[in-house]
């Protein structure tokens, strides 16, 4: 079914919005495992050797854009010192250089998560109050208390059956019961909660706001796209990302705003960022780890462990505009919030 320009209006207002504005969405619906496997048999000599997660062993490798490459991929980020929602195109949504932070090298996987892997997970009977994380899984190796916490147990659904229910939030949700034409494209409809849930299970964790920016802006080069070369060019067309263009969204043909806007991961390479992470401009939002607010401050490996009232999301969706897809750009939603405009990718330890 098609989902109209003016039902996406409301997101799309968002867009325009300063870099580090914040914005509010109303509420909605509301064990990990640690083995890697090497992708290549030589990988353990190469230091920018990318991992395949144990989870991912059984499903093929169809993302990017020959549909020939792990969906699991993930590429080291080497970390460093960047300002956070900052870039060089020096106009109003530039943000300013008053929020440096410092990051240790991480990885961050090469593609959303795939409705194929949200489906294993589904299918391993995770991600619900009959199977929650353990208490503290899915935390960040330099942040204490960033792990699972029973307390938002409650928060999920309470089994398959209505997890699986739930994830048909829309008509533009890309969950599918069953395999099928669709299974590339970003998982949508997951809170934040299942975001965390789907992570620890996978055994990564979400990525810190400050891990997500830097590896979006190219660390110190401060892209004002992920794709940005001259660091500062604001150049965007569809082949980079799917967004709103100020007439309709241009992932297909049709400026109507449908399921086919969500793009399979990974196939705008030309839009891909400076380490070879794809869609972290356009397509689904990305949740974060961090609590909605200010940026904490000093930040070495840093999170805003505050209340849960709002997470921070980046990255911008098929049904934003061009100002949201700018690497300073933040958003919070209500942890609890199921749309379709919000996606997941999970980061790991080096």
């Amino acid at each position: 079914m098609k989902q109209s320009r003016s039902m996406v209006s409301v997101v799309i207002a968002v867009g325009v919005s300063a870099c580090g504005a914040r914005d509010r969405a109303g509420d909605a619906d509301g064990g990990p495992q640690d083995a890697w496997v090497v992708g290549a048999p030589d990988a353990r000599d190469d230091a920018d050797a990318r991992l395949v997660q144990a989870n991912c062993v059984g499903l093929p490798s169809t993302c990017g854009p020959d549909g020939a490459a792990s969906c699991c991929d993930s590429p080291l980020v080497p970390g460093g010192t960047f300002d956070r929602g900052f870039d060089r195109a020096g106009d109003a949504l530039s943000g300013s250089t008053t929020f440096p932070a410092t990051l240790r090298a991480y990885r961050l996987d090469a593609y959303e998560v795939t409705v194929a892997r949200f489906r294993a997970f589904v299918q391993a009977g995770q991600g619900t109050q009959a199977h929650p994380p353990a208490a503290g899984a899915g935390a960040h190796a330099f942040i204490d208390g960033s792990g699972w916490d029973p307390g938002w147990t409650p928060r999920l659904r309470a089994d398959t059956p209505s997890l699986v229910a739930a994830l048909a939030c829309d008509e533009v949700a890309t969950w599918t019961d069953q395999p099928g034409p669709g299974d590339d494209r970003p998982i949508n409809c997951v809170t934040w909660f299942e975001a965390m849930a789907f992570c620890a299970w996978d055994g990564g964790y979400l990525p810190t706001e400050a891990e997500w920016n830097f590896a979006a802006s190219g660390g110190d080069e401060q892209r004002a796209f992920p794709w940005s070369s001259p660091a500062g060019s604001t150049a965007i067309d569809p082949a980079r990302a799917t967004y709103y263009d100020g007439e309709g969204c241009v992932g297909d043909a049709d400026p109507d705003c449908t399921v086919a806007d969500l793009l399979p991961v990974g196939t705008r390479p030309a839009g891909n960022g400076r380490w070879g992470q794809a869609d972290l401009a356009g397509n689904a939002y990305e949740w974060t780890f961090d609590a909605a607010g200010a940026y904490p401050t000093p930040c070495a490996d840093c999170a805003n462990l505050g209340p849960i009232l709002h997470r921070e999301l980046r990255g911008g969706s098929f049904a934003s505009s061009i100002d949201g897809l700018r690497t300073g750009f933040r958003i919070g939603f209500a942890p609890q919030s199921r749309i379709s405009l919000t996606g997941i990718r999970c980061a790991r330890a080096p």
